[in-house]
């Protein structure tokens, strides 16, 4: 049984202060593109998770300890940590609290078209089903066992920290933005070196 590691944390504080001393660290926010283009922190490169795991041997020359992973609330972002952790890249910070815990902070965003995020997605989607579920089993015996599968599937997703409705939403035009260019990411990390 291998002893469990302990993923490093930085707070929205701590990387406001570098970021206001001109230290900013290489910022890897690992959210879709659209969540990325909804609101980001000022210099973040977008890698979603997939593609991260697709290209971490292309990005590992490119990144060290001076990088910070960003997703929404920190659980991404642990997830790639523990990627390329495997990759040969430990040492890598996860911005605590994510961008819930930026905004709240204050701190500054460059924000483009506003879209729902993927968790208010999940739960608009979910409690349709449950609802139409719930409804049509009045008339049609059984239907409401569709919902009860459904609510199985979020109590499994707060459990697991994975949920598979939000993987299946991200795929959806609306929550797909132009594909990463990972040349155009370790182009930037280059220079930024």
């Amino acid at each position: 049984m291998s002893a469990e590691r302990t993923v490093q944390s930085i707070s929205p504080a701590v990387l406001r202060g570098l970021t206001e001393e001109g230290r900013t660290p290489r910022l890897l926010d690992v959210r879709t593109p659209a969540e990325f283009r909804a609101a980001h922190i000022p210099g973040a490169y977008n890698v979603p998770l997939p593609a991260l795991r697709e290209h971490r041997a292309e990005l590992r020359p490119h990144l060290d300890e001076d990088t910070v992973l960003v997703c929404r609330s920190g659980a991404r972002a642990t997830r790639a940590e523990q990627v390329l952790a495997e990759a040969g890249l430990p040492g890598l910070r996860v911005l605590g609290g994510g961008m819930n815990a930026w905004e709240m902070a204050g701190a500054p965003v460059e924000r483009g078209p506003e879209r729902w995020d993927m968790e208010r997605q999940v739960r608009l989607v979910a409690g349709s089903i449950v609802l139409a579920t719930g409804i049509a089993g009045i008339f049609v015996p059984g239907v409401h066992l569709v919902g009860t599968a459904v609510g199985a599937g979020l109590v499994y997703a707060a459990v697991s920290n994975s949920c598979a409705m939000g993987v299946l939403l991200s795929k959806l035009p609306y929550n797909r933005g132009p594909r990463t260019d990972i040349r155009t990411v370790i182009a930037g990390l280059r220079s930024a070196s």
